[in-house]
């Protein structure tokens, strides 16, 4: 009945474009294509009551524990002999927002998404996009052949595993270490609240010894905290090529400007 469904899909469908695409995208074409499109449905397309089930909310939900899952079981097999702090940064800079709206806009989720809403898209849109396609998958497919696209098509197709080793991206931990070892106070604010594309946006600064040394704007605090971080970093010029703090800065912090 399924591979029925499918090649009705595939051929007669009214959306079997969308299978078509989606066969390319995931190496085969889904019997229940609905699903697959109600991945790339973003909340803020839709203001009826009824919203919570026509976007793509719940899929993200679900995919993203399944993408966390496989990840970790992936590293475990990878990294036989690493501790669990070791695996556990490598998961987090593989699963984080950033990385998957990358990984989602080399995979072209872009233009699925733009078929799809009205709304002007943003990049935190494509990682959502991404962890809903994976729920879509793993309801189809189950956990198996979820675990082998995810490996095959998206880890080992989109992501140099072993440059990640050694790519330390975390800007807020970075610089509060710095500033603590340095003797340094640091502080971050929300310095504003605003709507944007129907959704809440924050605009956070970090402040070095009582000095504006970046900020930053986005729909979640903790990447706008990450990203004002970076942005300080840079101001203070102890940002180096790796994505870590470089040696003598004291002089560079001395002579830095507000960086925006």
């Amino acid at each position: 009945m399924r591979f029925i469904r499918r090649l009705y899909n595939y051929y007669l469908h009214p959306d079997k474009e969308l299978a078509r695409r989606l066969r390319a995208l995931i190496g085969f074409t889904p019997a229940h294509l609905s699903l697959f499109k109600l991945a790339f449905f973003h909340k803020s397309t839709f203001s009826s009551r009824d919203y919570a089930i026509a976007n793509n909310e719940r899929l993200e939900f679900l995919g993203d524990a399944v993408l966390s899952t496989i990840v970790g079981e992936y590293l475990f097999k990878k990294y036989p002999n690493s501790d669990e702090g070791f695996l556990t940064k490598m998961r987090s800079k593989i699963v984080k927002r950033n990385s998957l709206d990358e990984i989602a806009d080399k995979m072209g989720l872009d233009l699925f998404l733009a078929n799809y809403n009205q709304t002007r898209l943003s990049k935190s849109m494509l990682g959502n996009a991404l962890e809903a396609l994976v729920g879509a998958v793993y309801i189809e497919v189950g956990y198996d052949k979820t675990k082998q696209y995810v490996i095959k098509r998206i880890l080992r197709r989109y992501l140099d595993i072993h440059e990640l080793e050694h790519f330390d991206d975390n800007y807020k931990s970075q610089l509060l270490e710095w500033c603590q070892k340095n003797g340094r106070t640091i502080e971050y604010k929300v310095v504003a609240k605003y709507k944007s594309e129907k959704r809440d946006k924050f605009k956070v600064a970090v402040f070095v010894d009582g000095k504006k040394l970046g900020t930053a704007d986005d729909f979640n605090k903790k990447s706008a905290e990450q990203l004002a971080s970076e942005r300080a970093m840079g101001a203070m010029g102890i940002l180096n090529g790796n994505g870590a703090p470089s040696g003598n800065t004291t002089q560079n912090h001395e002579n830095a400007g507000a960086g925006e």
